[in-house]
Protein backbone atom coordinates (compact mmCIF):
# COMPACT_ATOMS: atom_id res chain seq x y z
CA UNK A 1 0.00 0.00 0.00
CA UNK A 2 1.25 3.60 -0.37
CA UNK A 3 3.10 5.35 1.77
CA UNK A 4 0.88 8.17 1.92
CA UNK A 5 -2.18 6.13 2.48
CA UNK A 6 -4.23 7.32 5.93
CA UNK A 7 -6.67 4.07 6.00
CA UNK A 8 -6.34 1.48 8.53
CA UNK A 9 -3.01 0.14 7.67
CA UNK A 10 -1.68 3.29 6.54
CA UNK A 11 1.09 6.34 8.82
CA UNK A 12 -2.26 8.41 9.88
CA UNK A 13 -2.83 6.23 13.09
CA UNK A 14 0.79 6.02 14.38
CA UNK A 15 1.45 9.35 13.73
CA UNK A 16 -1.41 10.12 15.84
CA UNK A 17 0.06 8.04 18.58
CA UNK A 18 3.45 9.50 18.76
CA UNK A 19 1.70 13.13 18.27
CA UNK A 20 -0.53 12.27 21.94
CA UNK A 21 3.20 11.45 23.36
CA UNK A 22 5.06 14.19 22.58
CA UNK A 23 2.17 17.20 21.74
CA UNK A 24 4.14 17.62 18.73
CA UNK A 25 3.75 17.31 14.50
CA UNK A 26 4.89 13.67 13.76
CA UNK A 27 5.90 12.74 10.51
CA UNK A 28 6.45 8.78 9.82
CA UNK A 29 9.62 8.18 8.38
CA UNK A 30 10.98 4.72 6.67
CA UNK A 31 14.38 4.83 9.47
CA UNK A 32 15.86 7.47 11.73
CA UNK A 33 18.53 7.89 9.58
CA UNK A 34 16.38 8.95 6.50
CA UNK A 35 14.70 11.05 8.96
CA UNK A 36 17.90 12.66 10.29
CA UNK A 37 18.78 13.66 7.12
CA UNK A 38 15.89 14.43 6.40
CA UNK A 39 16.06 17.16 9.16
CA UNK A 40 19.86 17.93 8.32
CA UNK A 41 18.91 19.17 4.80
CA UNK A 42 16.29 21.44 5.92
CA UNK A 43 17.89 23.28 8.83
CA UNK A 44 21.52 23.22 8.03
CA UNK A 45 22.87 24.79 4.33
CA UNK A 46 26.09 22.38 2.75
CA UNK A 47 29.26 23.49 4.13
CA UNK A 48 28.06 23.75 7.96
CA UNK A 49 28.86 22.27 10.98
CA UNK A 50 27.64 19.89 13.27
CA UNK A 51 28.46 19.02 16.83
CA UNK A 52 27.71 15.02 17.93
CA UNK A 53 28.69 12.79 19.93
CA UNK A 54 31.76 10.50 19.30
CA UNK A 55 30.30 7.18 20.23
CA UNK A 56 27.95 6.74 18.09
CA UNK A 57 26.85 4.82 14.93
CA UNK A 58 29.18 4.78 12.28
CA UNK A 59 26.00 5.21 9.80
CA UNK A 60 25.13 8.42 11.60
CA UNK A 61 28.45 10.29 10.77
CA UNK A 62 27.85 9.03 7.12
CA UNK A 63 24.40 10.64 7.13
CA UNK A 64 26.13 13.73 8.35
CA UNK A 65 28.25 13.77 5.86
CA UNK A 66 25.82 13.13 3.23
CA UNK A 67 23.43 16.29 3.83
CA UNK A 68 26.99 17.94 2.63
CA UNK A 69 27.74 19.02 6.52
CA UNK A 70 31.06 18.69 8.18
CA UNK A 71 30.69 16.33 11.38
CA UNK A 72 32.58 18.12 14.67
CA UNK A 73 33.37 15.72 17.99
CA UNK A 74 31.89 16.69 21.37
CA UNK A 75 33.50 16.01 24.55
CA UNK A 76 31.69 13.39 26.50
CA UNK A 77 30.80 12.31 30.20
CA UNK A 78 33.23 9.57 30.95
CA UNK A 79 30.27 8.06 32.90
CA UNK A 80 26.95 7.90 31.19
CA UNK A 81 28.26 8.71 27.48
CA UNK A 82 26.56 12.05 27.12
CA UNK A 83 26.83 15.87 25.71
CA UNK A 84 29.74 17.83 28.58
CA UNK A 85 28.30 21.19 28.02
CA UNK A 86 30.67 22.76 29.63
CA UNK A 87 34.01 21.31 27.86
CA UNK A 88 33.04 22.56 24.53
CA UNK A 89 35.23 25.80 24.17
CA UNK A 90 33.57 28.85 22.76
CA UNK A 91 35.90 28.68 19.09
CA UNK A 92 33.81 25.27 18.80
CA UNK A 93 30.42 26.76 19.38
CA UNK A 94 30.88 29.48 17.18
CA UNK A 95 31.36 27.62 14.27
CA UNK A 96 28.49 25.42 14.09
CA UNK A 97 25.05 25.66 12.42
CA UNK A 98 23.40 22.79 14.78
CA UNK A 99 23.80 20.49 17.28
CA UNK A 100 22.48 16.34 16.90
CA UNK A 101 22.25 14.82 20.43
CA UNK A 102 22.05 11.30 20.43
CA UNK A 103 20.99 10.50 24.51
CA UNK A 104 22.87 6.88 24.33
CA UNK A 105 21.22 3.97 24.83
CA UNK A 106 18.34 6.07 26.32
CA UNK A 107 20.23 7.83 28.45
CA UNK A 108 19.54 12.22 27.95
CA UNK A 109 22.13 14.54 27.30
CA UNK A 110 21.41 17.85 28.64
CA UNK A 111 18.73 18.75 26.29
CA UNK A 112 17.54 21.95 28.06
CA UNK A 113 21.44 23.27 28.36
CA UNK A 114 21.87 22.83 24.90
CA UNK A 115 18.37 24.36 23.74
CA UNK A 116 19.30 27.06 25.63
CA UNK A 117 22.81 28.13 23.99
CA UNK A 118 21.48 26.84 20.49
CA UNK A 119 19.11 29.82 21.03
CA UNK A 120 21.76 31.99 21.90
CA UNK A 121 23.71 31.23 18.77
CA UNK A 122 20.96 30.97 16.17
CA UNK A 123 20.95 27.56 15.30
CA UNK A 124 19.17 23.95 15.07
CA UNK A 125 19.11 21.36 17.93
CA UNK A 126 18.18 18.05 16.37
CA UNK A 127 17.65 15.80 18.90
CA UNK A 128 18.59 11.41 17.96
CA UNK A 129 16.05 9.87 20.17
CA UNK A 130 15.93 6.55 18.61
CA UNK A 131 17.25 4.87 22.37
CA UNK A 132 15.01 7.23 24.16
CA UNK A 133 11.35 6.93 23.12
CA UNK A 134 10.38 6.91 26.65
CA UNK A 135 13.42 9.00 28.50
CA UNK A 136 12.78 12.47 29.63
CA UNK A 137 15.10 15.81 30.87
CA UNK A 138 13.26 17.73 33.43
CA UNK A 139 10.07 16.34 33.22
CA UNK A 140 9.73 16.39 29.63
CA UNK A 141 10.11 14.07 26.88
CA UNK A 142 13.47 13.35 25.01
CA UNK A 143 12.66 14.82 21.86
CA UNK A 144 10.55 18.05 22.68
CA UNK A 145 13.26 20.14 22.85
CA UNK A 146 14.62 20.27 19.51
CA UNK A 147 13.68 22.05 16.52
CA UNK A 148 13.32 18.73 15.08
CA UNK A 149 13.77 14.73 16.52
CA UNK A 150 13.41 11.39 15.21
CA UNK A 151 12.36 8.45 16.71
CA UNK A 152 12.64 4.85 16.14
CA UNK A 153 10.29 1.84 15.99
CA UNK A 154 13.16 -0.70 15.96
CA UNK A 155 14.62 -0.09 19.45
CA UNK A 156 11.65 0.07 22.18
CA UNK A 157 8.57 -0.91 20.34
CA UNK A 158 10.47 -3.92 18.43
CA UNK A 159 8.98 -3.35 15.27
CA UNK A 160 12.09 -3.10 12.75
CA UNK A 161 10.25 -0.68 10.82
CA UNK A 162 11.09 3.00 10.41
CA UNK A 163 10.29 6.27 12.75
CA UNK A 164 8.82 9.16 13.43
CA UNK A 165 10.36 12.86 12.49
CA UNK A 166 8.70 15.14 15.64
CA UNK A 167 8.70 18.62 14.61
CA UNK A 168 8.60 21.55 17.02
CA UNK A 169 6.67 23.65 14.42
CA UNK A 170 3.58 22.06 12.50
CA UNK A 171 3.94 24.15 10.18
CA UNK A 172 6.96 22.31 8.59
CA UNK A 173 5.13 18.83 7.45
CA UNK A 174 4.09 19.99 4.41
CA UNK A 175 7.31 20.76 2.98
CA UNK A 176 9.41 18.41 4.95
CA UNK A 177 6.76 15.28 3.78
CA UNK A 178 7.21 16.58 0.38
CA UNK A 179 10.68 16.50 0.84
CA UNK A 180 10.41 12.98 2.51
CA UNK A 181 8.48 11.33 -0.83
CA UNK A 182 10.98 13.13 -3.00
CA UNK A 183 13.35 11.11 -1.75
CA UNK A 184 11.47 7.61 -0.94
CA UNK A 185 11.84 4.33 -2.96
CA UNK A 186 8.78 2.86 -3.95
CA UNK A 187 6.88 -0.15 -1.86
CA UNK A 188 8.99 -3.45 -3.05
CA UNK A 189 8.16 -6.67 -2.83
CA UNK A 190 11.89 -7.96 -1.55
CA UNK A 191 11.85 -5.43 1.08
CA UNK A 192 8.65 -6.63 2.69
CA UNK A 193 9.29 -9.99 2.27
CA UNK A 194 12.64 -9.59 3.95
CA UNK A 195 11.25 -8.04 6.64
CA UNK A 196 8.36 -10.20 7.11
CA UNK A 197 10.97 -12.83 7.79
CA UNK A 198 13.62 -11.12 9.53
CA UNK A 199 12.56 -12.76 12.84
CA UNK A 200 12.12 -15.75 12.04
CA UNK A 201 15.95 -15.76 10.26
CA UNK A 202 17.14 -14.00 13.53
CA UNK A 203 15.26 -16.93 15.82
CA UNK A 204 17.56 -19.35 13.25
CA UNK A 205 20.58 -17.52 14.57
CA UNK A 206 19.88 -18.13 17.93
CA UNK A 207 18.66 -21.64 17.46
CA UNK A 208 21.81 -22.37 15.66
CA UNK A 209 24.44 -20.99 17.86
CA UNK A 210 25.32 -18.24 15.16
CA UNK A 211 26.45 -21.17 12.70
CA UNK A 212 27.67 -19.76 8.92
CA UNK A 213 24.71 -20.64 7.48
CA UNK A 214 22.54 -18.90 9.56
CA UNK A 215 24.93 -15.81 9.47
CA UNK A 216 24.71 -16.46 5.46
CA UNK A 217 20.95 -15.80 5.10
CA UNK A 218 21.31 -12.64 7.66
CA UNK A 219 23.89 -11.16 5.17
CA UNK A 220 21.90 -12.06 2.36
CA UNK A 221 19.22 -10.21 3.71
CA UNK A 222 20.84 -7.20 4.17
CA UNK A 223 20.56 -7.86 8.07
CA UNK A 224 24.21 -8.32 9.01
CA UNK A 225 26.97 -6.70 7.00
CA UNK A 226 29.62 -6.31 9.78
CA UNK A 227 32.40 -8.15 10.62
CA UNK A 228 34.34 -5.58 13.34
CA UNK A 229 31.98 -3.27 15.50
CA UNK A 230 33.14 -0.22 12.82
CA UNK A 231 32.38 -0.78 9.35
CA UNK A 232 35.33 -0.61 7.30
CA UNK A 233 35.80 3.31 6.03
CA UNK A 234 37.10 3.19 2.60
CA UNK A 235 38.60 6.46 2.90
CA UNK A 236 39.49 6.93 -1.11
CA UNK A 237 35.80 6.05 -2.00
CA UNK A 238 34.83 8.54 0.82
CA UNK A 239 36.59 11.25 -0.43
CA UNK A 240 35.24 10.71 -3.31
CA UNK A 241 31.53 10.58 -2.20
CA UNK A 242 32.03 13.63 -0.86
CA UNK A 243 31.96 16.02 -4.10
CA UNK A 244 28.35 14.60 -4.65
CA UNK A 245 26.67 16.03 -1.48
CA UNK A 246 24.43 16.87 -0.27
CA UNK A 247 23.47 13.57 -1.37
CA UNK A 248 22.20 10.48 -0.47
CA UNK A 249 22.74 8.32 -3.39
CA UNK A 250 26.58 8.92 -3.24
CA UNK A 251 26.67 7.78 0.12
CA UNK A 252 24.13 5.05 -0.05
CA UNK A 253 27.15 1.71 0.43
CA UNK A 254 27.39 3.62 3.84
CA UNK A 255 23.94 4.84 5.20
CA UNK A 256 22.24 1.59 4.18
CA UNK A 257 25.00 -0.95 6.09
CA UNK A 258 22.58 -3.15 8.20
CA UNK A 259 19.25 -1.68 6.99
CA UNK A 260 18.82 -1.64 3.10
CA UNK A 261 15.15 -0.48 3.10
CA UNK A 262 16.31 3.09 5.18
CA UNK A 263 14.32 4.70 2.52
CA UNK A 264 11.80 2.28 1.11
CA UNK A 265 8.46 3.38 1.37
CA UNK A 266 6.22 0.83 4.18
CA UNK A 267 4.20 -1.69 2.76
CA UNK A 268 0.70 -3.18 4.56
CA UNK A 269 2.59 -5.61 6.66
CA UNK A 270 5.33 -2.83 8.34
CA UNK A 271 1.83 -0.44 9.12
CA UNK A 272 0.00 -3.84 10.87
CA UNK A 273 3.09 -4.34 13.11
CA UNK A 274 3.90 -1.12 13.77
CA UNK A 275 0.10 -0.60 14.82
CA UNK A 276 0.00 -3.65 17.10
CA UNK A 277 3.27 -3.03 18.32
CA UNK A 278 2.50 0.70 19.07
CA UNK A 279 -0.40 -0.59 21.13
CA UNK A 280 2.13 -2.56 23.97
CA UNK A 281 5.00 0.18 24.24
CA UNK A 282 4.27 1.64 27.29
CA UNK A 283 4.32 -2.19 28.48
CA UNK A 284 7.72 -2.33 27.06
CA UNK A 285 9.04 0.53 28.60
CA UNK A 286 8.09 -0.28 31.71
CA UNK A 287 9.86 -3.58 31.45
CA UNK A 288 13.01 -1.85 30.18
CA UNK A 289 12.50 0.27 33.59
CA UNK A 290 12.15 -2.22 35.53
CA UNK A 291 15.58 -4.06 34.17
CA UNK A 292 17.52 -0.68 34.05
CA UNK A 293 16.65 -0.44 38.06
CA UNK A 294 18.17 -3.80 38.67
CA UNK A 295 21.75 -3.35 36.39
CA UNK A 296 21.69 0.29 37.79
CA UNK A 297 21.81 -1.49 41.41
CA UNK A 298 25.10 -3.38 40.77
CA UNK A 299 28.60 -2.82 40.80
CA UNK A 300 29.19 -2.38 37.34
CA UNK A 301 26.63 0.67 36.88
CA UNK A 302 28.20 3.61 36.27
CA UNK A 303 29.25 5.90 39.26
CA UNK A 304 26.52 8.10 40.84
CA UNK A 305 23.66 5.65 38.87
CA UNK A 306 22.44 4.92 42.49
CA UNK A 307 19.29 6.97 43.39
CA UNK A 308 18.99 8.75 39.97
CA UNK A 309 16.07 8.70 38.07
CA UNK A 310 15.60 5.31 36.32
CA UNK A 311 14.67 6.13 32.43
CA UNK A 312 13.65 2.97 30.42
CA UNK A 313 17.00 2.22 28.62
CA UNK A 314 17.08 0.91 25.39
CA UNK A 315 20.42 -0.73 26.68
CA UNK A 316 22.03 -0.43 29.95
CA UNK A 317 25.64 0.31 29.80
CA UNK A 318 27.37 -1.48 32.27
CA UNK A 319 31.33 -0.44 33.18
CA UNK A 320 33.51 -3.01 32.99
CA UNK A 321 37.16 -3.44 32.91
CA UNK A 322 37.23 -6.54 30.61
CA UNK A 323 35.14 -5.88 28.11
CA UNK A 324 35.47 -9.00 25.90
CA UNK A 325 35.74 -11.20 28.29
CA UNK A 326 32.14 -10.18 29.58
CA UNK A 327 31.08 -10.11 25.93
CA UNK A 328 32.46 -13.86 25.60
CA UNK A 329 30.89 -15.26 28.95
CA UNK A 330 27.47 -13.44 28.09
CA UNK A 331 28.20 -15.53 24.55
CA UNK A 332 28.36 -18.87 26.39
CA UNK A 333 24.78 -18.00 27.60
CA UNK A 334 23.44 -17.09 24.34
CA UNK A 335 23.19 -13.15 25.22
CA UNK A 336 24.35 -11.26 22.48
CA UNK A 337 25.88 -8.06 23.39
CA UNK A 338 25.39 -5.05 20.22
CA UNK A 339 25.23 -1.20 20.13
CA UNK A 340 29.04 -0.89 20.75
CA UNK A 341 30.45 2.08 19.53
CA UNK A 342 34.26 1.57 19.90
CA UNK A 343 36.53 3.41 18.80
CA UNK A 344 35.26 6.97 18.92
CA UNK A 345 34.45 8.79 15.60
CA UNK A 346 37.19 10.48 15.41
CA UNK A 347 40.03 8.12 16.14
CA UNK A 348 37.84 5.67 13.11
CA UNK A 349 37.04 8.01 10.75
CA UNK A 350 40.60 11.04 11.58
CA UNK A 351 40.84 14.25 10.63
CA UNK A 352 40.14 14.34 7.22
CA UNK A 353 36.38 13.33 7.57
CA UNK A 354 35.71 14.88 11.38
CA UNK A 355 37.41 17.48 13.65
CA UNK A 356 37.80 15.63 16.69
CA UNK A 357 36.81 16.40 19.95
CA UNK A 358 38.63 19.00 21.60
CA UNK A 359 38.86 16.36 24.81
CA UNK A 360 38.80 12.84 23.80
CA UNK A 361 39.65 10.91 26.69
CA UNK A 362 36.07 10.26 28.11
CA UNK A 363 34.88 9.14 25.26
CA UNK A 364 37.85 6.85 24.28
CA UNK A 365 37.22 5.49 28.28
CA UNK A 366 33.39 5.25 27.86
CA UNK A 367 33.84 3.51 24.33
CA UNK A 368 36.39 1.08 25.68
CA UNK A 369 34.39 -0.55 29.33
CA UNK A 370 30.60 0.13 27.71
CA UNK A 371 28.61 -2.94 28.20
CA UNK A 372 25.16 -2.06 26.82
CA UNK A 373 23.14 -5.34 28.02
CA UNK A 374 19.30 -5.71 27.55
CA UNK A 375 17.44 -4.81 30.53
CA UNK A 376 14.86 -7.39 29.49
CA UNK A 377 17.37 -9.37 30.32
CA UNK A 378 18.75 -8.27 33.61
CA UNK A 379 18.45 -11.43 35.52
CA UNK A 380 20.57 -13.67 33.33
CA UNK A 381 23.20 -10.81 32.53
CA UNK A 382 23.62 -10.18 36.42
CA UNK A 383 24.51 -14.18 36.77
CA UNK A 384 26.63 -14.56 34.37
CA UNK A 385 28.82 -11.39 35.01
CA UNK A 386 29.26 -12.38 38.46
CA UNK A 387 29.70 -15.69 37.73
CA UNK A 388 32.43 -15.02 35.56
CA UNK A 389 34.37 -12.58 38.16
CA UNK A 390 33.91 -9.76 35.98
CA UNK A 391 35.31 -6.54 37.71
CA UNK A 392 33.81 -3.22 37.27
CA UNK A 393 36.06 -0.62 35.44
CA UNK A 394 38.82 1.31 37.24
CA UNK A 395 39.27 4.96 37.57
CA UNK A 396 36.09 6.70 36.82
CA UNK A 397 34.79 9.91 37.76
CA UNK A 398 33.01 9.43 41.16
CA UNK A 399 34.95 5.86 42.02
Amino acid sequence: MAHGESGPVGPAAPEAVMRARLGRECLYVPSCRFGLYLALRHWCEPGGRVLMSPVNDDVILFVVLAAGLRPVQAPLSATDGSLDVDAVPDSVWSGLSAVLTTNLYGHPDPAGRLRERCDRLGIALIEDAAHAIGSEVDGRPVGTFGDAAVFSLSKHAGARAGGFLALADPALRAPLEQARDALLDPVALTAELAYAVRPYAEATVRALRLAPAAWWALRLLGLQEREEIRMPLRSAELQRALASAPSLSGFHSWVRVDMHDYRVAPGRLRWRRIARLLARLDDRLAAHRAGTERLLATRWAAPGSAGARVQPLFRVPLLVHDRDAAVAALARRRITVGYLYDPPLDTYAGERFTDPSPSPANAARFARHALPVDPLRAGPVIDVLGAAGIEPARGLPGD
